[in-house]
């Protein structure tokens, strides 16, 4: 079987499309890999030479981040329904190639990979381009207004909701509380799915909360799928795809400290019909630097965190702003021709973990990462922590930017920027942690 189910037409709004979670690996960085780009680099330097103007390249260190017009531009978030419609097809071409077969699909999928938000599109139908059918709209399972339900309660409500036609559940964290009255809801959904009574559906997870239930439900084997890893290729798909906003246009991205290419991407070896030959050899003659590479193993792979230090990492020049307020009046084309710069990783003011000599912190970590996000009163509940300590605790997370507060949910969550943090000190503190 293939390794996921749309490899061979690459979408570059699901990059690498869907796999069994199984066959999920952390990006590509072995020594063998790396010395084949060290050697592909080197001949890539000799090609092209040094000249002149690349010998007295003017650092660009000191260039300001983007403003909220340039990063509109430049490296905005996803359109999470485009997402969605690539997520219809790859679970469509799966069943057609007769790869997965289960009624009830899970889709699992770390923090800030955007499944959630794609997969709460699927109420509404949509259509592709290139489809003669149209996706049709799931109903949406919501979950009820308060978690704390015993186990008849819980069935109870499940009579209630219509699974006899096409379902979906964004998000299943949203469903349950780490107490003994908070797991009823879950247990009696998976009851349900093993036993077969709960029709057509898709259950979408984020791997922490899939992490407890799946050792809580360990005989239950849902054989659940997941969007492939973001290596520095599908990385440089993916940025390119959201900077052109749907044209054929593309953005130059050079490094600030040496002028290397991040993007375009490298042309492939044989030239696409209807390029300039002159224009490709060009493109292949680029110098390009390892940042996407490095970007892909700094986020292991995780889309969502990459874009966010993607987004740090941009600069661009500061008479950018009066040309940009002014795209209105100007071709989208012209626009996008501009060039921006890449700070390197290493130089990059990432979120670091506060000091701290107990393991209180990790409790509300893990315990916003299980439940992908709490408000105050639910996290006190899920962590044992009290609510006088809880806030001290939160308010240092938020000044390190490893938590922020959801205006939108009136929840607080870790950070797209803080994840690889959080997740490195809860693994180092000895917390169970997801397989992503």
């Amino acid at each position: 079987m293939k390794d996921n189910a749309n490899e061979n037409t690459i979408d570059p709004c699901l990059p690498g499309g869907l796999m069994p979670a199984d066959q999920w690996t952390l990006p590509e960085t072995s020594v063998r890999r790396s010395l084949k780009d060290a050697i592909r680099h080197a001949l890539m330097q000799l090609q092209a030479g040094v000249s002149q103007a690349e010998e007295s390249f003017e650092n660009m260190d000191q260039l300001p981040e983007l403003s909220t017009a340039q990063q509109r531009r430049l490296a905005p978030e996803p359109d999470y329904s485009h997402q969605a419609l690539a997520i219809a097809c790859a679970l469509e071409c799966a069943r057609s190639e007769g790869s997965l077969s289960r009624e009830v699909i899970c889709l699992v999928a770390p923090p800030f990979s955007g499944l959630q938000q794609a997969l709460a599109h699927f109420s509404e139908p949509f259509r592709s381009d290139n489809r003669e059918n149209s996706v049709d709209a799931l109903r949406v399972i919501s979950p009820p207004d308060t978690l704390l339900l015993d186990d008849q309660a819980a069935r109870e409500w499940w009579d209630n909701q219509d699974l006899s036609r096409p379902w979906v559940i964004p998000e299943l964290a949203d469903f349950w509380l780490r107490c003994l009255s908070g797991l009823a809801l879950v247990k009696e959904l998976f009851r349900r799915i093993a036993n077969g009574d709960a029709g057509a559906g898709i259950v979408g997870s984020s791997s922490w909360c899939w992490q407890y239930w799946g050792h809580y439900i360990e005989n239950a084997h849902m054989s659940p799928w997941t969007t492939a890893p973001m290596n520095s290729e599908r990385l440089g798909v993916w940025f390119s795809h959201l900077a052109a906003g749907g044209s054929k246009s593309s953005i130059t991205a050079k490094m600030t400290d040496n002028g290397l290419y991040v993007l375009p991407l490298v042309e492939p070896e044989e030239v696409p019909s209807g390029k300039d030959s002159n224009e490709h050899k060009e493109s292949n003659k680029r110098k390009y630097s390892t940042f996407l590479r490095d970007l892909s193993a700094t986020s292991r792979g995780n889309p969502g965190v990459a874009l966010a230090i993607w987004q740090r990492s941009l600069r661009a020049r500061p008479d950018e702003d009066a040309r940009l307020d002014d795209a209105d009046q100007k071709s989208q084309a012209q626009n996008l021709n501009a060039d921006c710069w890449v700070v390197p990783l290493n130089r990059l003011s990432l979120p670091l973990m506060p000091q701290s000599k107990e393991s209180v912190t990790g409790f509300v970590l893990h315990g916003l990462l299980l439940h992908n996000g709490l408000d105050a009163p639910s996290l006190e509940s899920v962590t044992g922590v009290s609510a006088h300590e809880l806030s001290m605790v939160l308010s240092r997370l938020k000044r390190a930017e490893l938590v922020a507060f959801d205006q939108a949910c009136q929840c607080w969550r870790v950070t797209a920027i803080g994840y690889p943090t959080a997740r490195r000190h809860l693994q180092s503190w000895g917390f169970p942690v997801d397989q992503f």
